[in-house]
């Protein structure tokens, strides 16, 4: 290469190389959540995608796995960029049970398939089916991703970062296709915007992890919030989702078929309690039942009955919803009926 080309190849590899390194920074941190992991892994994924297109562009003569690495890598931006959004939005800090077989599966045929297909022996395979695959599947994330941020209303930050997505996804699409194959190395540069628009962000406060848009500060028409509550409700009885331990505000939300964000305003400006109180009145108001139905429960296994990890959560949740201890409150119920 000549030193035009050299500079053009650093230019253009910088994103890469950073990427690499902040998505690194972001999945083995000690401070890490999920929201972190998951963006680390999408920038690692982009990397290895604008990573190969980069070093094949400039050295043609390179061994097929890179080809082979960058179209993988393809495989695993949508999904990451799907996830990522849905867990700042929804506040996700545990993965869910069906997230890790989604992904599971998609790994599984990620690494099987090149496994058993690889591009050195099948380049046909893969450019005329593989790829087709590849492509409809990080389409697919990002239209779902769209459809995410318009029903919630998105952020300045998600919204810019899936417009820069697109705009990757559409230069080497267009690329592939041949539309514009003069553009193939615009998918680099507008990896590098979407990488330093990140650590802007991020260094400037507005950390991707409350990117999450925030609830108006106005209540929910009463007559609105009325049928919300009485859904809400049915949901929490029907099914009795308060035993849930792990009940999250996310999962009462997508039972009910409204966003994350709106069942927190319903319940913190039009009934003025948190999550966790809500979900603890109704624990504690089955509690009460237990204590003075069963006698042969301990207090301890009526918390484990409700919802509770320990005894001393179920302990700290009944004195602050009963203003007393369960061995007082059955006593003086048991004073009163005698």
């Amino acid at each position: 290469m000549n030193l035009g080309q050299q500079i053009l190849f650093l230019l253009y590899a910088l994103g890469a190389v950073n990427g690499t390194i902040l998505g690194l920074y972001l999945i083995l941190r000690k401070k890490r959540s999920l929201a972190s992991v998951l963006l680390g892994v999408l920038l690692l994924a982009m990397s290895i995608r604008v990573g190969k297109s980069v070093f094949v562009s400039f050295n043609p003569g390179l061994p097929r796995i890179y080809l082979q690495l960058g179209l993988s890598g393809c495989f695993l931006i949508g999904p990451s960029l799907y996830y990522f959004t849905r867990t700042v939005l929804e506040k996700v800090t545990k993965v869910p049970a069906r997230w890790k077989w989604i992904w599971g599966i998609q790994l599984a045929a990620l690494v099987i398939t090149g496994i058993v297909v690889p591009y050195e022996t099948n380049r046909f395979a893969w450019n005329h089916v593989i790829v087709h695959i590849i492509y409809a599947q990080w389409m697919a994330y990002l239209v779902a991703t769209g459809v995410l941020l318009i029903r919630t209303g998105g952020s300045r930050f998600l919204n810019i970062l899936l417009a820069g997505n697109c705009f990757i996804f559409l230069a080497y699409l267009g690329a592939f296709m041949s539309l514009w194959s003069g553009f193939y190395l615009g998918g680099a540069l507008s990896f590098t915007f979407v990488l330093y628009l990140t650590i802007f962000f991020n260094l400037n406060g507005a950390g991707f992890e409350n990117a999450a848009p925030r609830a108006e500060r106005k209540k929910i028409p009463e007559s609105n919030a009325k049928t919300l509550l009485e859904r809400l409700d049915k949901a929490l009885l029907d099914n009795e989702l308060y035993k849930d331990p792990n009940l999250k505000l996310s999962d009462l939300a997508q039972k009910i078929n409204i966003p994350p964000h709106q069942l927190s305003q319903l319940l913190n400006d039009n009934l003025g309690k948190s999550f966790s109180t809500y979900i603890n009145e109704y624990r504690i108001t089955e509690a009460c039942k237990l204590i003075t139905s069963n006698g042969l429960l301990t207090f301890e296994a009526i918390g484990y009955e409700v919802g509770y990890n320990s005894k001393s959560t179920f302990y700290a949740a009944f004195r602050k919803i009963k203003d007393t201890t369960p061995a007082l409150y059955k006593e003086s119920v048991e004073n009163q009926a005698g």
